[in-house]
């Protein structure tokens, strides 16, 4: 056995917020082992680090793996395998047990966002969830889905922080607009398939014309809600062009937008509404949560094991209108939720990198290359 200074990770991906805000903050790393993640190859130089583009990830090969297993102790895949085919990700597992390096998988998703169908994530899952040495997820709802499909309890380890703490601090200082239309926010971006957006913007219009103190915002990319997108949702676009003359909608169509500006309209908004029929976890939950933004969840997930939301009930059988008007409503009694307060987020990131590091450290002990 060999001491080491550090848990070297490979981390599939490395590079995204979540698994970047796994790691301990400065000073907060006293007694827990040290991890390192590998920074994300470039795609389009695999020898070389990314500087930002992180997909299609080069880890997820077993060629890699031959190739690179003297450079980490540890293979951990969140997400990222999309396009692979369930015997590339076969390979992947096995390389990884020729090389005797242990297996992590966080699941974050039991059905995939983008899919029509199940069937092609259950069938990663199919091969993660048997082959990895360790699972995670991140409620306790997802854990119980898990052993209850594959045999197998999952380490339930919450979501971090999503905003970086001084914003949130920034944010935590400002007053909240009074006087003003309640703030009901629709986020279409560029269309999943687990979004349905359209019947939950017709029942939020029907209860701020019943209100008359309440506005609807929805915002959208480009490439939905113009003719020459890529991804153009006639429907929802003419439908939204048809409203936008109403006092009670108003719409806004951009492109992607960057952190700053993303958390200064999450912070405008009274409640953000997630237009879901099927899902697992959200991140803009705990972004929401990060910045004092209420939110309205479906019930088909495990939005309200993340934390306090207002539920109401949508599927791929369709949705309840009345559940979520009922959840506005009650979301707009209970007034503005205090935002996560930075030192409590802290507290919980420092817990969430040292299970993590200690997670690492049990399966090298167990497999014999920590002391």
């Amino acid at each position: 056995m060999q001491p080491r200074d550090s848990i070297r990770v490979a981390s599939v991906p490395s590079g995204h917020v979540y698994i970047r805000h796994l790691d301990p903050l400065p000073g907060t790393a006293q007694g827990i082992p040290g991890v390192v993640r590998l920074p994300d190859p470039d795609p389009d130089s695999p020898d070389n680090p990314a500087t930002g583009k992180w997909w299609p990830p080069v880890m997820l090969s077993a060629e890699w793996i031959d190739a690179n297993a003297e450079s980490f102790d540890v293979f951990h895949i969140h997400f990222g395998f999309d396009a692979l085919d369930p015997r590339d990700l076969q390979e992947v597992v096995t390389a990884l047990r020729r090389h005797g390096k242990p297996l992590i998988y966080t699941v974050h998703d039991l059905r995939n966002p983008h899919h029509e169908s199940p069937a092609a994530h259950d069938a990663h899952l199919n091969v993660l969830i048997p082959g990895a040495d360790a699972l995670i997820t991140l409620t306790e709802g997802a854990a119980a889905e898990i052993e209850r499909r594959w045999g197998r309890r999952p380490h339930v380890i919450a979501h971090p922080h999503v905003v970086e703490l001084d914003t949130m601090a920034d944010y935590a200082r400002r007053p909240r607009a009074t006087g003003a239309p309640y703030r009901v926010g629709v986020h279409v971006k560029s269309l999943r398939a687990s979004m349905e957006p359209l019947p939950v913007i017709r029942a939020l219009l029907e209860v701020a014309r019943e209100d008359g103190g309440m506005v609807v915002q929805v915002n959208g990319h480009c490439d939905v809600l113009q003719p020459d997108g890529a991804r153009y949702d006639a429907e929802l676009a003419q439908f939204l062009d048809r409203e936008a003359g109403s006092a009670e909608l108003e719409l806004h169509v951009h492109d992607f937008l960057p952190d700053d500006q993303l958390w200064e309209y999450l912070a405008g908004l009274d409640l953000s509404v997630l237009p879901y029929r099927f899902g697992t976890h959200s991140g803009w939950l705990e972004a929401c949560r990060d910045l004092g933004t209420a939110v309205a969840a479906p019930d088909c997930g495990f939005y309200a094991d993340q934390g306090p939301v207002f539920s109401y009930s949508h599927s791929e059988d369709g949705l309840d209108a009345e559940s979520l008007k009922a959840a506005v409503r009650a979301a707009r009694h209970a007034g503005p939720p205090r935002p996560l307060e930075p030192r409590v987020r802290a507290e919980q990131r420092a817990g969430i990198a040292s299970r993590h590091a200690e997670l690492y450290a049990g399966l090298l002990q167990r497999s014999g290359v920590l002391q």
